[in-house]
């Protein structure tokens, strides 16, 4: 396992559609390397707190809510880690609280990866705080010290039409 190129990836995942894409992604890597894969989800502590400041969520059901995210992670891991797509590959779960890209490095460096795949954007885009602090990928590709693959969701393809099929004038 020593002489792979990367030994561990690491998979954040926010459950979102363009996650999951990268997760297959590296599923993909790690069939090609023989690498283990971690599989991170990071709660968002910072999102409760705004929550709990707006009113929208009581400060006394901080942890009875953090108690319903992680079992949804949990749910959330487990359907991944059942795809047919995981079969036969080494996975572990990892979970962490906290900002997710702080947590995302952290994990990066404590479990040694050799390279992080994430989603180029995650479940919460067009947040007012991107245009002036920047993407949770683009801070991780700044501060996990290691390699980051950022996989964009990708779009619906476009059709190839058949010469006969075309415009006259685009013949």
């Amino acid at each position: 396992m020593a002489d792979t190129l990367f030994p561990k990836i690491l998979v954040p995942v926010d459950f979102s559609p363009c996650s999951e894409e990268a997760f297959r992604v590296a599923l993909s890597l790690a069939r090609a390397y023989g690498s283990k894969i971690a599989l991170l989800h990071v709660i968002d502590t910072a999102t409760l707190d705004r929550l709990n400041q707006l009113g929208l969520a009581l400060p006394s059901e901080e942890a009875r809510q953090k108690k319903r995210l992680r079992h949804q992670a949990r749910l959330n891991a487990r359907r991944l880690l059942q795809s047919e797509e995981a079969k036969g590959l080494s996975v572990t779960r990892l979970l962490a609280e906290g900002s997710p890209f702080v947590e995302i490095a952290r994990a990066a460096r404590s479990e040694q990866v050799g390279l992080v795949v994430m989603g180029s954007y995650g479940g919460q885009g067009g947040r007012v705080e991107k245009i002036f602090f920047g993407s949770t990928a683009e801070k991780v590709v700044r501060t996990a010290g290691c390699p980051v693959l950022c996989v964009p969701l990708p779009g619906r393809p476009k059709p190839i039409q058949r010469p006969s099929e075309r415009p006259k004038e685009a013949r």
